[in-house]
């Protein structure tokens, strides 16, 4: 699909039917607009018609490949306006003659076309697409039908102020998009690449794996690399909400996006930029209010009922009260002027979709990357969380503990075919193996010839080495291949070693329980989670001693096919959605199958692929912050719904009482709407 952005798109609901609009066309295959970030992605036979088609039905906004800077929102035309309007209505009223009426009344008129010109033409342009019933021609009707009866001050005051509201709406929702789009600009937009001694300025787009790039002081690492020459201190936070600078030297790993605030560093880039972090956190940013979320398009649907529905029952009260003689036709117009007036959508309509948009920027701006709105939502109701044992509750640094050899074997035999089986291995426990195996075994002169390495998820490795067949694993790697061992109750992480199908040891491999852990647990439960569960691919025992000392239930040796059918008992026991944490390869597919699934930021690409949350500070902490930020958004809203449709109801009864004047139910709409976005933009500071 190809990326255009779009210019001049105010509005939520505009960029619904628009999008709405642009399917329908015979030479689209799909359009997707983002409004937070004013983008447009396009898979179309034929752009110039689709531009055309644009041009045409909303011509004030414009395509570009490029982005460029919004025209800034400018107070004087609307103060100008108002001080006309304000000045006419005192006029008319100390100097009431025949001659000054005329005049002031041309003056109003020319304030209404003024003022109402976006109003007119939208609800011109509604008509000639089918659409009769939205917010314009709600104004337009209700502001000709009042000059009809006579009250043109206040036809003209509703255009006039519903304007202003319409203005300020704008400003409000350009704060909120420059909030979101603060977070997709920290992708660094330029590389020194090295070159022998000279250095040449280069996309980050266009670096390639190895290059060696140059980061001054001031400046952002433009993708992900290694140091390979200076120390300093890098601020992460836009990736990881970490608000404590990191101090980097050489062989440290970073993070594209980072910025340097010390000294100048050479870096080797490690991925392209597609694959780096910043890449991967401006992606997540776009897709996640891209996203709809049931309530959004409950409203969106509720909208298209709603405004034709006050429509006719502002039409029944003008005319059924009259005609069973309870007051003139003038009197009973007015009264469903008022209603009609006050019961405009905007403030449902607009609100909503940038309370989700707030909630998506703060769980951001904390290191936590959310791939859609409708998981802020799905969280709210989850009662149940899972979790991963190694690396997600555990710190997954490990450590040789103790090496036990069996039949007549010695440690440094045991350890040597581990350490080689392991070679080719990443896993944390492989790598604390070679380690060990370095600290142990200094003098170790074998040479390595791995062949037919194999690595069986959830069970362990199998390795040929020269002619020598090692298997390293749990219990049931051993049992697959017919290996008789002797079972170990210690506690730790147990690896069984065979060499060419001789059982000769094992190696107990000891993980220590992350700091937050404890505290975590306890916060989730005040934030109303209510079950807990550890689901781990290591062995019972110490699998047992982390869920006891976190207090909740667990199941071991789990292979990554068990593990996902645990969970799905697991959530179907309490019958409401559940939320899975982990980091490995292996909680992919238990991850993808969650309600909510929340990748931690250090562990494997796979389980972030299919996560729908994506933690890039590694701390479980910020698992209570992403439901603080859930629930917090859902509140708001549900405040902004409840608010904007009860003060409306109170409005329409006092119309039909005939308390209630034009003047008083177009500045309780525009009210309304205008406190209704201010409490959304408070979702922004979660």
């Amino acid at each position: 699909m190809q990326e255009y952005h779009i210019h001049n798109l105010d509005c939520p609901d505009c960029a619904s039917k628009l999008e709405r609009d642009l399917n329908k066309l015979d030479c689209v295959k799909k359009a997707q607009i983002n409004f937070s970030t004013s983008k447009l992605f396009l898979d179309t036979s034929d752009f110039e018609k689709v531009k055309a088609f644009i041009k045409q039905n909303e011509p004030h906004l414009s395509l570009s490949f490029k982005e460029t800077a919004e025209k800034p929102l400018s107070f004087t035309p609307l103060i100008i306006t108002i001080i006309v309007f304000l000045g006419a209505i005192l006029i008319l009223h100390l100097e009431p003659n025949a001659f000054i009426e005329k005049a002031m009344f041309f003056v109003l008129a020319l304030v209404y076309l003024i003022s109402g010109k976006d109003v007119i033409l939208g609800a011109f342009r509604g008509l000639r697409k089918g659409q009769f019933f939205d917010e314009n021609a709600l104004m337009l009707i209700a502001t000709i039908a009042a000059f009809c009866v006579g009250a043109y001050e206040e036809s003209v005051s509703i255009m006039v102020f519903y304007s202003a509201g319409e203005f300020l709406q704008k400003l409000a929702i350009s704060r909120s998009k420059k909030s979101l789009k603060a977070l997709v600009d920290v992708a660094p937009n330029l590389a020194y690449l090295k070159k022998g001694d000279a250095l040449v300025s280069v996309a980050p787009e266009d670096l390639r794996v190895n290059d060696i790039v140059v980061v001054k002081v001031g400046e952002k690492v433009p993708v992900d690399g290694v140091v390979v020459k200076g120390e300093s201190l890098l601020d992460e936070r836009a990736l990881s909400g970490e608000s404590m600078p990191v101090n980097v030297s050489e062989h440290s790993k970073v993070l594209g996006g980072s910025l340097n605030l010390k000294a100048v560093l050479e870096i080797q880039v490690e991925k392209m930029y597609k694959d780096s972090s910043i890449a991967k956190v401006v992606d997540l940013v776009q897709q996640a209010t891209n996203e709809k979320s049931e309530t959004e398009k409950f409203i969106t649907k509720f909208s298209r009922y709603y405004t034709p529905s006050v429509l006719f029952i502002a039409l029944m009260i003008a005319v059924l009260p009259p005609l069973f003689s309870m007051g003139s036709f003038d009197e009973w117009i007015y009264r469903g002027l008022v209603a009609l007036m006050v019961s405009c959508p905007c403030a449902l309509v607009i609100s909503v979709p940038l309370g989700y948009f707030g909630g998506v920027g703060a769980a951001s701006r904390k290191g936590i990357l959310m791939k859609g709105v409708h998981v802020l939502e799905v969280l709210t109701q989850a009662k149940s969380i899972a979790f991963d044992k190694t690396g997600t509750l555990t710190k997954g640094v490990f450590k040789v503990t103790d090496i036990v050899p069996q039949n007549g074997h010695s440690k440094e035999e045991v350890l040597h075919y581990a350490s080689c089986s392991q070679l080719l291995s990443t896993h944390p426990i492989a790598l604390s193996i070679q380690k060990a195996c370095e600290e142990m075994l200094k003098d170790d002169k074998h040479q390595h010839d791995i062949k037919n390495y194999e690595e069986v998820s959830g069970m362990g490795v199998k390795a040929q080495c020269h002619t020598d067949l090692i298997i390293a694993g749990n219990e049931k790697m051993l049992d697959q291949f017919n290996i008789a061992h002797s079972p170990s109750k210690e506690n730790g992480t147990i690896v069984h070693v065979a060499f060419n199908q001789a059982y000769v040891g094992y190696i107990v491999i000891s993980d220590e329980i992350k700091d937050d852990a404890i505290e975590c647990l306890r916060d989730l439960k005040a934030q109303g989670i209510e079950n807990f569960c550890i689901l781990s691919g290591d062995r019972k025992s110490a699998t047992e001693s982390i869920a006891q000392t976190l207090g909740c239930e667990y199941y071991a040796s789990l292979l990554p096919e068990e593990k996902t059918s645990v969970f799905k008992t697991f959530k179907e026991r309490y019958k409401a959605p559940a939320i899975f944490v982990g980091d490995g390869i292996n909680d992919a597919p238990t991850l993808a199958s969650a309600d909510v699934g929340i990748g931690m930021g250090k562990g494997s690409e796979l389980s972030k692929q299919s996560a729908d949350i994506v933690i890039t500070n590694d701390s479980l902490n910020s698992l209570v912050k992403v439901l603080a930020i859930a629930k917090k958004t859902k509140s708001i809203i549900w405040q902004n719904i409840l608010f904007a449709l009860g003060i409306k109801a109170v409005f329409i009864v006092l119309g039909l009482m005939g308390v209630a004047s034009l003047w008083e139910a177009v500045f309780g709409d525009v009210g309304v709407t205008l406190l209704a976005l201010a409490n959304s933009m408070r979702a922004m500071r979660a």
